[in-house]
């Protein structure tokens, strides 16, 4: 099971309370003699009195999946390494790792008569720590039957499996998630904690929930149906008895079912494991860039509403975006006419449009609207994509400025961004590996207290602009500053470089 761990403190104020408790709108000040006048709001007929029969008929259809697997474990050092008595205990097989065996449970439903099973992939694989050995499926009568691997895919979390019976498999289908709404009641079966054939009921809490774990399938149905570990790759289903979500992780600060779990939605799923039963290869859309959501400092240091559109980190030499004309600092807005949102991610629209395919970006660039058109590459698979934009910074090593410029006093800089800079000279730049001394200045002294302290920014680091504009020298980073000071904003963007990393737009918020 895949957990999000974090706590969230929810608060319900006067008003919202009573709306909530009485139906009326949200909000809405009526006086004592006009609510015979309101409209109430009352549950519609049909409301379930049970679930049993539709548990009854899907049930069957539901299993649960165990694996095999040969994990790799450290070896464990020789307390007598090194000395007189190292042999006498063995070698005990050197520095070489060590191999153990593990298991995992999770849970998985048929979608064909003829065993095709659908379940996450994470229920599966050996999260590259080793290999899956066996894969059993167990169905809700007992029976155990080998499971072969037809297909997986990592990116949206999905795999299908194999296997083969005397008789045709009861299974489900799935439906049309996209008309799921908040508020309708859905039931979940599944295998937590290998307590088979558990049922558990809930609503939908939120459609297109993005829990921020980024991706191009950072898109799903929240419910507050129980689902715990072992939950993983069952499914979600509505009253008409379809396969809506595919259980996938919890929100948890305690490890176990806190009433907010996830589902990847049906209209999501149903392609993926489509193409996975045929066989035929996942294709999706890539950019190349690194994106930051506009979260309140990156919009108001960039003078943007905040949560429309993504900002854009970093763009990948000789990518899609680059060759469109897509640069570090631009925010996307809308991509191939569709607006860019936390529920409609760039990482989601372009995941989803076919590689190849020429398509308009809509950008904003120093408060100017421009619109480029890229053609979509195809996406690197997740191994190659982890090896990508690797900032690899070091900033603990021994700084070469620990004996410059600590007691420099550098004005509206220091009191403004809580940082204290020094020019870029030739000597330093060798000190730094920066090949061209022309550009930029350098940090040699940060608050702890203020914001640029508290985002990451240390000694040694390298500011390259302020707002959009290149830095290079202190009176440039000076101005900057002055300039975001008179036009009254609370913060602003610097891009800043730290050694041996990759560039970074941080939005600090000005003292």
């Amino acid at each position: 099971m895949r957990y999000a761990y974090g706590l969230t403190t929810a608060l319900l104020l006067g008003g919202a309370t009573l709306s909530l408790a009485t139906g009326y709108p949200a909000g809405a000040q009526v006086a004592q003699n006009e609510a015979s006048q309101m409209t109430h709001v009352v549950p519609r007929t049909g409301a379930p009195a049970s679930f049993a029969d539709l548990t009854a008929q899907l049930a069957p259809a539901v299993v649960n999946i165990s694996t095999r697997q040969r994990i790799q474990v450290a070896q464990q050092n020789n307390p007598f390494a090194g000395t007189p008595f190292e042999g006498l205990f063995g070698n005990r097989g050197g520095n070489s790792p060590q191999t153990r065996e593990a298991q995992s449970l999770g849970s998985g439903f048929f979608v064909s008569a003829d065993g095709y099973v659908v379940t996450n992939n994470h229920v599966i694989t050996a999260d590259g720590k080793g290999e899956v050995e066996s894969i059993t499926v167990t169905t809700t009568d007992g029976t155990e039957y080998p499971a072969k691997l037809v297909g997986k895919d990592a990116a949206s979390d999905l795999a299908v499996l194999k296997i083969v019976g005397p008789k045709p498999f009861p299974f489900v289908k799935f439906g049309d998630s996209s008309k799921s709404r908040v508020g309708d009641w859905i039931i979940a079966i599944g295998n937590p904690f290998g307590l088979s054939g558990t049922v558990t009921q809930g609503i939908i809490s939120a459609v297109y929930r993005n829990t921020g774990g980024g991706g191009a399938y950072d898109r799903y149905l929240q419910t507050d149906a129980a689902i715990n570990r072992g939950n993983s790759g069952g499914p979600m289903f509505d009253m008409n008895g379809n396969v809506i979500g595919i259980n996938n992780a919890i929100f948890s600060p305690t490890g176990g079912s806190v009433g907010i779990g996830f589902a990847i939605p049906a209209e999501t799923a149903s392609p993926i494991v489509q193409k996975l039963i045929k066989g035929e290869a996942i294709e999706r859309g890539y950019l190349g860039v690194r994106i930051q959501p506009l979260n309140d400092d990156l919009a108001e240091a960039l003078g943007v509403e905040k949560n429309k559109g993504e900002f854009i980190q970093a763009v990948e030499p000789d990518g899609a975006a680059a060759k469109a004309g897509i640069k570090a600092g631009d925010v996307v807005t809308m991509v191939n006419g569709k607006e860019v949102t936390r529920d409609q991610s760039l990482s989601y629209l372009v995941a989803n449009t076919p590689p190849g395919s020429r398509i308009p970006v809509e950008v904003l660039r120093d408060g100017r609207k421009l619109t480029l058109n890229a053609t979509v590459a195809k996406r690197p698979s997740e191994d190659e994509l982890s090896q990508s934009f690797d900032p690899d910074a070091d900033s603990n090593d021994d700084n070469p400025f620990a004996n410059q410029g600590d007691e420099q006093k550098q004005g509206v800089i220091e009191d403004k961004l809580g940082i204290s800079v020094i020019d870029m000279t030739p000597q330093v730049a060798r000190q730094l590996g920066v090949s061209d001394p022309s550009k930029g200045v350098v940090i040699v002294g940060v608050d702890a207290s203020a914001d640029a302290g508290q985002k990451g920014l240390n000694r040694g680091m390298i500011v390259l602009m302020a707002d959009g504009k290149e830095v290079n020298s202190k009176a440039d980073l000076a101005k900057a500053v002055e300039a975001a000071k008179s036009a009254g904003r609370s913060a602003m963007l610097l891009r800043v470089q730290p050694r041996g990393g990759q560039a970074l737009f941080i939005p600090i918020r000005l003292r």
